[in-house]
């Protein structure tokens, strides 16, 4: 840190996730100490605030060394410049500190790749993350529950008959097992959790906010599952270690939030197991990585929650309808035409003999969603439920027909992979801005013009354009008659029901 500025927000930051990581002794280098004439009082009030800092952090110790840089003070050989300093120079300590072995010893080997040179060998490859290994032993697949004995430790230098945790190695065991890369082996007698929900503290990294209901990936060990934020209990103010209450997370912010995953993973509370209790969020655009985390504790309601088997099936129901169930998602500006289309076209299949239903943006405020505002979180909670209830309305086997503004991408691909790629039908109205502002039906774009709505899509709100809609239409240039009658056509066809 620097003397000059002392214990800064970001001295503050670094140091919490330091203890969050479980890093329990710290080498507090305080830097250039040639700007503040070496005066001894500077370092100790900077030593007195890091220590208070330091309380509720759980660090174990501390060790400060007044050193310059631009100098060299102090950094590989004792100072005439700090006669006052009578503790080790920065390398010093850091070439002779005793080196802890890590105190998990749960065994867990994440497999990263399915090796099968040829078509005598089949072994499964990875970094034994904690534990031993030892030739004999039980392990078992943790998601499938299957059990084998391991027969060989193979690595690049030979075999082994034991390895320790670190190696990199390929396992052979005595029989066929159903194993993938992202399966966990642990011993047979010592089986991790499974979980598709948990509560983490979590680390954002993104400039672009992270919010509630909003779909990411998420990566943990080897195991990959896409995950959502459900609930952000508070956030962690690095000042005051004080817990304020937030709707969404900024650049920087250390939160505890709740994720749902959609599959079960192996994992652990992080104090447990550092391999199965670390994770990172990823955008799945972008691929950016948007945040990392360290789970605290699985959700026990994950347990107790279980898929009922019913008799009747969304097939079956289909059979009774005399055709198939979907969802045909309209997205565009406010006034593109999305309603007025949506319900033309519901008319249209009505008279067809066809199970209708539309989901309209106004009407589901109404009720369902009437507690939401049109912040970007309470945009996508409202596209999260909406998607949630047009798949429960398609199970029904009803042709469901949404009509929302749904302005972000990764949002309506959540709902498309929520719903099904092959049973998900976008529409694009893609009616110019200029053409939905002359419209103004509601008269919401005069509203934000005037600073009336602040967030209007089109004006002081984004909308992000479909990349590869199945169907886009123009209420600008086309005549609803029009776009109805080629809407109907591609739901009635082969390409739209199969």
């Amino acid at each position: 840190m620097d003397a000059r500025q002392g214990v800064v927000t970001q001295t503050r930051r670094h140091a919490f996730l330091a203890s969050l990581v479980g890093i329990r002794h710290v080498v507090l280098a305080v830097n250039k100490m040639d700007l503040v004439g070496y005066d001894k009082k500077v370092f100790d009030t900077i030593v007195a605030d890091f220590t208070r800092v330091a309380k509720s952090l759980a660090l174990a110790s501390i060790t400060p060394i007044p050193v310059s840089a631009l100098k060299g003070d102090n950094i590989t050989e004792r100072s005439a410049r700090i006669p006052w300093h009578p503790g080790p120079t920065l390398m010093g300590c850091l070439e002779t500190l005793p080196v802890a072995t890590p105190s998990q010893n749960a065994t867990v080997f994440p497999v990263q790749w399915v090796n099968r040179p040829n078509a005598n060998f089949r072994g499964f490859s990875g970094t034994l993350a904690s534990g031993r290994l030892t030739v004999g032993d039980a392990l078992r697949v943790t998601a499938s529950g299957q059990t084998a004995t391991l027969a060989q430790i193979v690595t690049a230098d030979g075999q082994l008959k034991a390895a320790e945790a670190g190696a990199a190695l390929t396992l052979v065991l005595d029989k066929e097992v159903d194993i993938s890369r992202g399966d966990v082996l642990t011993p047979a007698d010592a089986p991790v959790e499974m979980t598709d929900q948990f509560e983490a503290t979590l680390v954002w990294l993104h400039d672009e906010p992270g919010l509630v209901g909003r779909s990411y990936e998420l990566k943990l060990a080897s195991q990959w599952a896409s995950a959502s934020i459900t609930r952000l209990k508070y956030r962690i103010d690095v000042n005051t270690q004080a817990h304020e209450s937030c709707g969404q997370l900024a650049l920087n912010d250390i939160s505890v939030a709740n994720l749902a995953l959609s599959k079960p993973l192996a994992c652990a509370p992080y104090e447990e197991s550092v391999c199965l209790g670390g994770f990172i969020l990823v955008d799945r655009f972008s691929h950016a990585t948007v945040g990392a985390g360290m789970i605290r504790h699985s959700l026990r309601r994950a347990r107790n929650v279980h898929r009922q088997a019913l008799s009747i099936t969304q097939v079956d129901r289909e059979r009774l309808n005399g055709h198939r169930a979907k969802v045909i998602w309209f997205t565009g500006l406010s006034g593109s035409g999305k309603s007025t289309i949506a319900n033309a076209l519901e008319k249209e299949l009505h008279s067809q003999g066809k199970r209708t239903y539309v989901l309209d943006g106004d009407n589901v405020r109404q009720g369902l969603n009437k507690d939401l505002g049109f912040t970007e979180a309470d945009r996508v909670e409202n596209i999260r439920r909406i998607a949630e209830v047009a798949k429960l309305m398609m199970d029904a086997g009803l042709i469901v027909i949404t009509a929302f503004i749904s302005p972000f991408k990764r949002d309506r691909e959540m709902a498309r992979e929520l719903i099904g790629h092959v049973q998900f039908l976008e529409v694009y109205v893609s009616t110019p801005l200029e053409v939905c502002e002359q419209r103004d039906v509601k008269g919401l774009y005069k509203q934000a013009r005037a600073g009336k709505i602040p967030n209007l899509t089109g004006v002081n709100s984004p909308y992000e354009v479909p990349d590869a809609a199945e169907f886009e239409a123009n209420a600008g240039s086309e005549s609803v008659e029009e776009i109805v009658r080629r809407l109907a056509e591609l739901v009635a066809s082969e390409k739209a029901v199969l």
